[in-house]
């Protein structure tokens, strides 16, 4: 009878313990009671173990335990070393339930895992000690002058390097390195190239091994075996050389000085799409960051061909590999119009719907580069319906480059501005802005796209009403306010201007604050450009030196006057504008900058001299002061008479009319001071004038 512990103390009884599965005892104490066995006999039973419903005896009991212990050795070296059994031997199986393996099971794969380790460490000590024995014999064969030795050497030293024992043995050797660069170099036979070029291949995927062949001179030789017409000798070679760029110092000048990049472009002709993308990411390594390269390349017809890859196949990996050569020559500016004109910026706009992420984003960093240069290219229609879907993108880089590429594409072009318009630009543009928040580099290149699409095309008065109706107004005026920077804020100014030649668009406008911000800019605009005045004013009295202006973020402070200027004056045009801009003394800031001779010829860029004259009743002095300053600083004098007698004459009419001086059409004293001193007295010298 099994006694329980012995029952639970085998090493390998193949039925599991009982303190795991609850099981009854063995011995059928707790069932003597309760079972009729039908003689004196006791009948053993394991109820959760699923034995068969016919009892077992004792007797074969006893049976079943002596021959598992007889047979344990068998299971485990069948376990371990199934190999040394005998054939037809069978072991009797203990595994009771098919979903738990036994002990002996679970060890089998570790075991059989340690075997293979110690195999294998063997057989590299051997076949290291192999090859340490058989390469200067080796060497000695490939540099014989029979070219068939050398070719049997060279695959027998092929054959070795395909093991990594025997690769590490002959990369320390650089005798024999330096005898497969010889081989290379002087042989023409094919099954010597081969063989040569594979084992350097193989030498490639290893450290060591890429700087043995660096330090042997392996890539003048690897470079010349790119003119191989054999298909296995290039890949070996253009792998060896891709590997060499990746990972060792000094391989892309010795490429570049070998006549590697010629060669390179003259590959790209093949069709094999997995040596394509080899011999593109070739060209990205080298032509990165280096001029020169990126010259030889367009020298070597290369922006033709990358191009017309790109046309061509749909493997992802040539694709992406390709686009980030084109991205690094579209910095280049000789480069750039080259790929433009071999249709490059319709062949990248191909791919801005593909899944794969990376590329879509090297198309557009590509074409955000180019789109300077191709603002007057037609048949943009795909690129700019792509650009707008792109804008709706949750990737923040990719809606900077949509963005960034419709600005400089609607720049001066109303074809493409029209289309912009037709396939829901606009709306996208505001949706964009609005989502964007603080952002400015998604906003100042939207905002600039929106000024492109607001002026100067057939549908101009659709989007500058269309910006409104998408609720873009009160953003666009936020944009205004801090924390944006001064080049948001100049492209700002002239989309509002823009906006403002809508008449729908002025009440709006207005009741978002537009007009007391563009006076604050101005007013802000105008003392940064007094203050560089004053530094000026601290010379002699008669000196003629100007300053440069004044710069804030890179934007002259000059320019953003002119800019606000032109706003105001659009927006003057309504009367509830004109109000509030008398109502802030704008007057005050235009007769100081009338002062200077760059100021008011910034007046007249701008063409404030009619809403001046408009604005003459109520704001009458500063006005005339303004006209007067400006035709005064203006070359011969003819002007300022003309000038007077328009104003006077002006002045005289509507007074009649209104009767805004009195009865006696005179104008106020004041005004009659400034009239007199700006046409017939000499007065202060102005800052600008000269001796």
């Amino acid at each position: 009878m099994w006694q329980q512990g012995h029952y639970m103390g085998g090493p390998d009884s193949g039925i599991q313990s009982g303190a795991a599965t609850q099981a009854h005892s063995l011995t059928g104490h707790e069932m003597d009671e309760d079972m009729d066995t039908g003689g004196q006999e006791q009948v053993i039973f394991d109820m959760d173990q699923g034995f068969p419903q016919s009892g077992y005896t004792q007797e074969q009991v006893d049976e079943m335990n002596q021959q598992l212990n007889q047979t344990r050795s068998q299971r485990v070296r069948a376990a371990m070393f199934p190999e040394t059994l005998d054939e037809g031997l069978e072991i009797p199986s203990t595994q009771l339930d098919p979903a738990q393996p036994t002990a002996v099971q679970r060890l089998s794969e570790p075991s059989q895992m340690l075997k293979h380790a110690v195999v294998n460490l063997i057989n590299y000590q051997d076949d290291a000690d192999l090859a340490t024995r058989a390469i200067p014999e080796l060497i000695k064969l490939l540099n014989d002058e029979d070219q068939v030795v050398v070719s049997q050497a060279a695959m027998m030293v092929h054959q070795l390097s395909k093991k990594e024992a025997s690769r590490h043995a002959i990369m320390n050797s650089p005798q024999m390195v330096a005898a497969l660069v010889k081989a290379i170099a002087n042989t023409n036979d094919l099954e010597s190239t081969k063989g040569a070029v594979g084992t350097l291949h193989n030498l490639s995927m290893h450290r060591q091994g890429l700087l043995a062949i660096f330090k042997s001179g392996g890539i003048p030789a690897l470079v010349k075996l790119l003119s191989s017409p054999v298909e296995s000798v290039l890949f070996y070679t253009i792998t060896t050389l891709h590997n060499l760029l990746l990972h060792q110092e000094g391989s892309k000048m010795a490429v570049r000085l070998a006549g590697g990049l010629q060669k390179m472009v003259a590959l790209l002709q093949r069709n094999n799409v997995k040596f394509l993308a080899i011999v593109t990411d070739c060209l990205q390594i080298l032509a990165y960051g280096n001029q020169e390269s990126k010259l030889i390349i367009l020298a070597s017809q290369g922006p033709l061909e990358l191009v017309r890859i790109m046309r061509s196949y749909d493997y992802e990996k040539l694709l992406w590999t390709t686009s980030r050569v084109l991205k690094v020559l579209s910095v280049c500016s000789s480069n750039k119009p080259a790929i433009v004109e071999a249709g490059g910026m319709q062949a990248l706009a191909m791919h801005l719907g593909h899944p794969s992420q990376r590329l879509v984003q090297n198309c557009l960093w590509t074409l955000r580069n180019l789109s300077d240069a191709g603002t007057k290219i037609e048949n943009l229609d795909n690129l700019m319906q792509g650009l707008v879907q792109l804008l709706g993108s949750t990737d923040v880089n990719i809606v900077t480059c949509a963005a960034g590429i419709l600005s400089n594409l609607t720049c001066n072009n109303q074809k493409n501005k029209v289309t912009v318009c037709q396939v829901g630009g606009i709306e996208a543009l505001v949706r964009t802005i609005i989502a964007a928040g603080d952002r400015e580099e998604i906003t100042e290149p939207a905002v600039h796209a929106l000024r492109h699409l607001t002026f100067g095309h057939p549908e101009c008065e659709v989007a500058q009403n269309a910006v409104r109706l998408q609720g873009g107004l009160p953003t666009i005026v936020r944009l205004m306010h801090p924390p944006s920077r001064w080049p948001l804020v100049t492209a700002i100014i002239g989309l509002i201007r823009n906006l403002a030649l809508c008449p729908a668009n002025h009440a709006p406008l207005r009741e978002n604050g537009s007009i007391s911000r563009l006076v604050y800019l101005l007013i802000r605009a105008f003392e940064d450009t007094q203050g560089v005045s004053t530094l000026t004013r601290g010379g002699s009295r008669g000196s003629t030196s100007q300053a440069a202006g004044s710069y804030a973020d890179g934007v002259r402070m000059e320019e953003i006057v002119e800019r606000t200027v032109d706003a105001l004056r659009i927006l003057a045009r309504e009367r509830h504008n004109r109000a509030i801009i008398r109502g802030l003394s704008l007057e005050l800031v235009l007769c100081e900058l009338a002062a200077d001779k760059e100021g008011a010829a910034m007046i007249e860029q701008e063409g404030a001299t009619a809403p001046l004259t408009e604005l003459l009743h109520g704001v009458a002095t500063y006005a005339v002061a303004v006209l007067f300053g400006r035709e005064e600083r203006r070359e011969g004098g003819e002007n300022t008479k003309w000038l007077s007698q328009e104003l006077m004459s002006s002045l005289y009419q509507r007074g009649q009319e209104e009767n805004l001086w009195g009865n006696d059409h005179m104008a106020p004293a004041d005004l009659q001071e400034v009239v007199v001193d700006s046409v017939y007295g000499q007065g202060p010298p102005s800052v600008a004038s000269g001796p």
